[in-house]
């Protein structure tokens, strides 16, 4: 198994200047990430929404990459995502989902049949022309180039650690102190939008 914030250096170091949008990696990539104005972080509420979310992002904007952390517990709040995704076929949208096996922000409760969901293979009857899936870092780091080297819609399934948290959700600290209107006001700024067109 992976360690989420390995994987996320490791992509990081290859990033280039891609939009990303950090979802259940996002405590740790907030650490990481040297282009927070690139960055669009939806916060926990968002449990079910970062795929069509981060759908939403690439195809209002086409010419740049944009990469989603996802979790296989998120997604399985909303699986028909990935026909979506596949139906669009969005060239610049690169969908890692991080597979820790459990619903780890409210307590570590088991995901249902955690051990046996193959998401790459789910992701490729879906329509997604190309899935991979790791459980290795040095494998991963070697296939990430060529991964972001070929056009999308890819899904990338990681088994990573479970990194349970039992804290309650409004006691924990925050990762992003950025506010909602600094993130938009970063990001309108990024890619000259006003009012959510392009200037």
């Amino acid at each position: 198994m992976l360690r989420t914030d390995d994987l996320l250096r490791i992509f990081h170091a290859h990033r280039g200047d891609a939009i990303v949008v950090p979802g259940r990696g996002g405590r740790h990539w907030g650490k990481i990430s040297t282009r927070p104005s690139r960055d669009l972080p939806m916060g926990d509420p968002a449990m079910g929404g970062h795929a069509g979310f981060a759908l939403g992002i690439a195809l209002a904007l086409p010419q740049n990459k944009v990469v989603l952390f996802d979790s296989e517990g998120d997604l399985l709040m909303s699986l028909g995502i990935l026909p979506t995704v596949a139906e669009l076929a969005p060239a610049n949208f690169y969908h890692f989902m991080l597979d820790n096996e459990c619903y780890a922000t409210t307590g570590g409760q088991p995901v249902p049949n955690a051990k046996n969901v193959a998401y790459d293979v789910v992701a490729r009857g879906c329509g997604y022309p190309r899935a991979f899936a790791f459980d290795d870092l040095h494998e991963f780091e070697a296939k990430l180039p060529d991964i972001l080297g070929e056009p999308g819609p890819v899904l990338v399934a990681l088994k990573v650690v479970p990194e349970v948290e039992n804290v309650p959700i409004g006691q924990r600290k925050r990762w992003q102190t950025r506010t909602r209107d600094k993130v938009l006001a970063d990001f309108r700024e990024e890619f000259g939008l006003e009012g959510g067109t392009r200037r």
